[in-house]
């Protein structure tokens, strides 16, 4: 199965979170909707053009500039001091709400992502339908817009995010590449600066496809191993993953916003058994069992509940936490059609720790398994439900997430939309 990656890239973020701190503060003018800067010290007027106005631009301001320069070409030019700070509280915001829709990200700067889609792809129609889900939200909640580049290359998602703004997503695959990113000029790239435009437009080479038919070992011989890299670029060679950090999780969770509202309970059990799949795929992954599972639920009025319970044994199990999932939603559903459902454990132990077993858990007297002989103790039904998940864990880790499915997750299930949430999560 292909990857599929999201790149997903603020458009002017410096000057568009100014603008709408300054809107909130009172201000009546939108700095996004004239010709505006962000950089430098103001008071002395130097330093550089940091972010700039879509109507800046149409008098050839360009990111990186002198500030003398932008007021040399509009004089007229309203300039702003940058807030680093209230970047960095945007920057959060904007991480969590992407969060919500998938959790495999890879914040690369403080206004930009990549998300490794491929795990959740068959919840939505296609990847475009979910990249515009995506901007749309970001806009709606936050009030600034986000460019998303598709690709199944991290190169060229990002590439793809570059072409024309704003608030668009556009598609840049390996297959696409003649026809989308050779016509561009060599400037275009990905990590091709000043100086390696330069040599390259020495060399006759203006376009990326111009780059891409170059021989490696001219490449090599002006721009040593850059060049090399550029001309993998411009071919959308990348093999490079989508790096997530993992902090040392108190508990793994996952919650999804339906796009049908769920009226009934077997509806419900359907979409928590997802969800369970998911919550103890990665509590196996990370190598812990949960000793509290909690199960929460939104109400189309918006109204939110939850409810949570103690194992008495630490587990990594699918049916345990499906099973406990749906006995929690029992107690706390009141009928009312459901919005979001969410799954979340805590209270996590290592695996391979040692636990103390309830009567339910003690194995059968059977003599060939006994503890004297040293085999295994772990009763027959639980040694079959972790077998399965083994399977299936090495099954989907070979061909996919969702190379398997369960029967009963293919038929009825309502779908889901704009919010998935599968992530380690911190105290309560």
């Amino acid at each position: 199965m292909d990857r599929i990656i999201f790149h997903i890239d603020v458009n002017s973020a410096y000057l568009s979170w100014t603008a709408l701190e300054k809107l909130h503060n009172g201000s009546t003018v939108d700095l996004r909707t004239i010709p505006a800067i962000i950089g430098g010290d103001m008071a002395k007027r130097h330093g550089v053009v940091l972010a700039k106005s879509i109507p800046a631009k149409a008098y050839g301001i360009v990111t990186g500039e002198p500030i003398v320069n932008a007021l040399r070409k509009y004089p007229g030019l309203t300039l702003e001091s940058p807030d680093h700070k209230l970047y960095s509280r945007r920057s959060r915001e904007l991480m969590t709400l992407l969060s919500d829709f998938c959790p495999d990200i890879e914040q690369v700067s403080v206004d930009e992502c990549y998300m490794d889609f491929t795990p959740i792809r068959r919840q939505y129609t296609s990847p475009e339908e979910a990249a515009r889900m995506i901007k749309d939200h970001v806009h709606e909640k936050l009030g600034f817009t986000v460019n998303v580049g598709i690709s199944d290359r991290k190169v060229l998602a990002k590439m793809a995010s570059d072409f024309k703004k704003p608030n668009l997503v556009h598609t840049l695959y390996a297959y696409e590449i003649q026809d989308k990113l050779w016509p561009l000029p060599v400037s275009s790239l990905y990590m091709c600066g000043h100086s390696s435009v330069e040599t390259l437009h020495k060399l006759g080479v203006l376009t990326i496809g111009d780059l891409a038919r170059t021989e490696r070992s001219i490449l090599m011989a002006h721009l040593k191993s850059h060049g090399v890299l550029l001309w993998e670029y411009a071919n959308g060679i990348d093999a490079s993953e989508v790096v997530i950090e993992q902090a040392e999780a108190k508990g793994i969770g996952n919650s999804t916003t339906l796009s049908q509202d769920a009226a009934d309970k077997d509806s419900a059990h359907r979409v928590l058994l997802s969800l369970a799949e998911s919550v103890a795929r990665r509590l196996r992954k990370s190598g812990q069992s949960a000793s509290m599972i909690s199960t929460e639920i939104k109400y189309n009025t918006f109204k939110k509940v939850s409810h949570q319970t103690t194992l008495l044994t630490p587990t990594s199990q699918t049916d345990t936490i499906y099973q406990t999932a749906c006995a929690l939603f029992d107690e706390i559903w009141d009928g009312t059609p459901v919005r979001l459902l969410g799954i979340r454990s805590s209270k996590l132990t290592a695996e391979g720790e040692p636990v103390q077993l309830s009567l339910f858990d003690l194995p059968s007297p059977v003599p060939s398994r006994s503890a004297a002989s040293g085999a295994s103790t772990i009763p027959p039904s639980s040694l079959k439900r972790e077998q399965l998940d083994q399977a299936l864990d090495a099954i989907r880790k070979r061909y996919g997430t969702d190379a398997i499915v369960r029967g009963s997750l293919l038929n009825n299930s309502p779908k889901r939309k704009s919010k998935h949430k599968e992530q380690p999560e911190g105290d309560d």
